[in-house]
């Protein structure tokens, strides 16, 4: 989920740097931020954050697929 985060964000952020526009706030929503706004959620999702391996699906009595 955070790498689809991270694929939007760059997307948005490259669009952004094609069409040449700020949104109106040349300090919040540049490209450079928005870049890092990527990464961070790249390095996360690479990290092992999000993925939700933790929790799984709780089984009572025989495991499906178990004979």
């Amino acid at each position: 989920m955070l790498a689809i985060l991270a694929a939007v964000v760059f997307g948005f952020a490259l669009l952004l740097d094609f069409l040449n526009t700020n949104l109106g706030a040349p300090d919040l929503f540049n490209a450079q931020t928005l870049s890092l706004i990527g990464f961070l959620l790249l390095s996360l999702y690479l990290a092992g954050v999000g993925r939700g391996t933790g929790g799984g699906r709780w089984y009572r009595g025989r495991r499906p697929g178990r004979g």
